[in-house]
């Protein structure tokens, strides 16, 4: 699936299921409550904290995609083409880094 069929496919969904989009506003409040679960996970599994028993049913790729789902609300509501946006990114940082982390002793 390329990105902008992911955002064509949440866009049919949101028709299909979801009524209506939540305001912009809303879904950066959910966006919040997304990642701090990808940080829940991130910080019992891969870090020193221990899973609480209502967290060990939780899977990272279910949060990852939850994350993702509701950026592309967001991108779908402000007109904005991730596709593009992520290409044009990407050269930006290219540009910008082309020779930074290579010559960074700390990543040798």
């Amino acid at each position: 699936m390329t990105i902008k069929e992911a955002q064509q496919s949440v866009d049919q969904w949101i028709q299909d299921y979801g009524v209506r989009y939540f305001s912009e506003l809303t879904n950066m409040a959910i966006l919040t409550e997304e990642v701090g679960e990808v940080a829940r996970i991130i910080s019992r599994q891969y870090g020193d904290q221990s899973f609480k028993e209502s967290d060990r049913d939780k899977k990272l790729a279910d949060e990852l995609a939850d994350v993702m789902f509701v950026v592309i609300c967001l991108a779908n509501q402000t007109g904005i083409d991730l596709e593009d946006a992520l290409q044009r990114n990407l050269e930006k940082k290219t540009r910008r880094d082309a020779d930074r982390h290579k010559n960074n002793e700390k990543l040798t």
